[in-house]
């Protein structure tokens, strides 16, 4: 099956080379800018998209968790700041959200996870948010929602630089670099960062917060040739290592550390070809880690694996208001470490699309994918959605969808425990969504359900080893509401944003929460301009939440408020240069979203953002 997968890959990138150069017309292409993962965007149909741009994003520390907390209805647990946070979104566990870079998941092939502390957007130009199923466009992971970093590329901009220096408590230093460099053929940016502190926090009656200093660099390269009209070359490159030593929670402890070295490297061709427009992407991964049970020893237990990836997106526009596209995907992990035997595996896949604009009003869209692999057996996937627009003010959205998780290099191949008989975790979902517009007024209602099948959960066997098994179900389901709103105000400019999110997820044999999901989540912000002046304003509620399967509420982490509040000025003859300072958890809130892992009281900052 490899063999033939991966033929059928290259022939197909062949076909489209020797057309290449054949007559090119009728695709409507934007030859300014370039975004490596469109179908986030055209295969969307009845699903609502949170998008956040740089200057949201600048507003948190630079890992992606902390922008999301504040910006979407996910719920993230951290061990303390900086250290490990993984997602909850719509009720799912953290490997039920799949992260896209560029259109590639960069979910971890050990665990199915990813770290949100240890992604940085500082070399990302869009992250985007989408609620409920994509694993027919997106594959494993894609059950509670995906989470994308895309990187754009221009022509025709000349060159830009932009510095960002923060600096604030806990010797905490935020620096990035951006270069963006084009001409009429070539684009180039490049991106380096470093993210690192001291973290010395106190915890509340417990002392200073030990053994908790971390750093991460990363550099993201991205170039793009235009070889003809509608003929490109596009390449993107990301690296990072991250070294964290992981906080205590007694002084008694033996302190320990964790160190992240990761690649991604992309390379595509787009090519249009009369009606059609075809995308060949060949990517590859690479993932390990080092775990030091003990600072005082050389020792460390340590994972690593390798990913390619072969894919292509075929689009045909002959029929007007009409999209028919196909994905054809071959994926080949090879993985080892400290507890799992050398072992490979190889995933083919293909996708089917259709979008239909049936009127001016009403629009729809389908989708069917299919999986072939020699590990385990893949069900059928499927995705519809529908959209109508009643008038200007009101707008009704429908999608359903089947989601899975493939089990992962942990679940399979661990030795002693590993079970090469589980089958993917498999979902079934629907949402309605509600969607109303008044003049600077936007609202978004959202309602899903989210039944789970044959989840994987580590029990105790035979000899007192832990095992993976497909036994679990659950089911999640709520409500998701998105407010907007922005209008002139005196001599300046005033932005109000909303957030809330109410989940319910239940585990059906016991008929009780999940631990670590909150019922009720809500953020806020607001931003007011006035000449050369900002200010913002940044709000999160998370409500109470079980730590333990039984929810003794003995046992709850309490509900917890967090403000962070901050102010700019712009100066320079062009206003590209800004100058701020930032106040965190401005009332001193003493929280935890993690039992024992206490997060910092109020914090300072400064910053210095400079553009030319």
């Amino acid at each position: 099956m490899m063999k033939k997968s991966t033929f059928y890959l290259l022939l197909l990138a062949l076909l489209n080379w020797t057309s290449s150069f054949a007559q090119l017309d009728s695709i409507n292409y934007l030859e300014e800018v370039f975004v490596s993962d469109v179908k986030v965007r055209e295969f969307s149909t009845g699903q609502t998209l949170i998008k956040i741009d740089d200057s949201v994003s600048k507003l948190s520390r630079p890992a992606l968790g902390e922008v999301l907390e504040f910006n979407s209805p996910i719920y993230f647990k951290q061990n303390g700041l900086g250290m490990v946070s993984s997602p909850s979104f719509r009720g799912t566990t953290a490997s039920q959200t799949a992260v896209l870079w560029n259109g590639i998941n960069i979910n971890s092939q050990f665990n199915g996870q990813t770290d949100f502390n240890v992604v940085s957007t500082a070399g990302v130009d869009e992250v985007t948010v989408r609620g409920g199923g994509g694993s027919v466009i997106y594959g494993t992971g894609a059950i509670g929602g995906t989470v994308h970093l895309n990187n754009r590329l221009a022509f025709n901009k000349g060159f830009k630089n932009e510095v960002f220096l923060q600096y604030g408590s806990y010797n905490s230093l935020d620096a990035r670099y951006n270069l963006e460099a084009s001409g009429e053929v070539w684009s180039l940016t490049i991106a380096g960062a470093r993210n690192s502190s001291d973290n010395d926090y106190d915890y509340p009656g417990k002392g200073e917060n030990l053994n908790g200093q971390f750093f991460n660099n990363t550099l993201d390269v991205g170039l793009a040739y235009k070889i003809a009209p509608k003929n490109y070359v596009r390449v993107f490159s990301s690296f990072s290592h991250a070294d964290r030593h992981f906080s205590l929670i007694k002084p008694s402890e033996t302190p320990t550390k964790y160190r992240d070295m990761n690649s991604r490297n992309l390379l595509e061709w787009e090519t249009g070809i009369a009606q059609f427009k075809s995308t060949t992407k060949i990517a590859f991964l690479d993932e390990s880690y080092r775990y030091y049970e003990n600072l005082s020893s050389n020792r460390f237990s340590f994972g690593e694996a390798e990913t390619f990836i072969a894919r292509n997106d075929l689009e045909y526009f002959g029929f007007k208001d009409l999209q028919l596209a196909s994905v054809l995907s071959n994926t080949n992990t090879k993985g080892e470490g400290s507890g799992i035997d050398a072992d490979s595996r190889n995933v083919f896949s293909a996708a089917f699309l259709l979008k239909h604009r049936a009127t001016q009003k009403f629009s729809y869209e389908a989708g069917l994918r299919k999986e072939l692999t020699n590990n385990y057996e893949s069900p059928v996937l499927f995705s519809a959605g529908a959209k109508y627009r009643f008038s200007s003010f009101y707008t009704l959205k429908l999608n359903t969808s089947r989601n899975f998780r493939i089990p992962t290099y942990n679940d399979l191949y661990w030795n002693p425990g590993g079970n090469l008989d589980l089958k993917p975790e498999t979902s079934l979902q629907a949402e309605i969504g509600n969607s109303f517009s008044w003049q600077n007024f936007d609202l978004d209602l959202t309602a899903y359900y989210i039944d789970i099948q044959d989840m994987i959960s580590w029990v105790p066997g035979t000899g007192g080893i832990w095992r993976p098994h497909n036994e679990d179900e659950v089911r999640s389901y709520g409500l998701e509401a998105f407010l907007g709103w922005e209008k002139k105000v005196g001599s300046g400019f005033l932005n109000l944003n909303a957030i809330y999110a109410y989940t319910a997820s239940e585990n059906q044999k016991t008929g009780k929460q999940l631990i670590y999901v909150p019922y009720h989540k809500a953020t806020a912000a607001a931003g007011y301009t006035y000449g050369r002046w900002e200010f913002d304003y940044q709000f999160l509620f998370n409500g109470e939440v079980f730590t333990r399967s039984n929810n003794d509420s003995k046992y709850n982490l309490e509900a917890y408020t967090i403000s962070n509040l901050s102010t700019s000025y712009a100066f320079g003859r062009e206003k590209s240069y800004r100058l701020g300072a930032r106040v965190r958890n401005i009332f001193d809130e003493t929280y935890q979203n993690v039992e024992d892992r206490w997060m910092p009281g109020i914090n300072f900052n400064i910053y210095l953002n400079l553009n030319f």
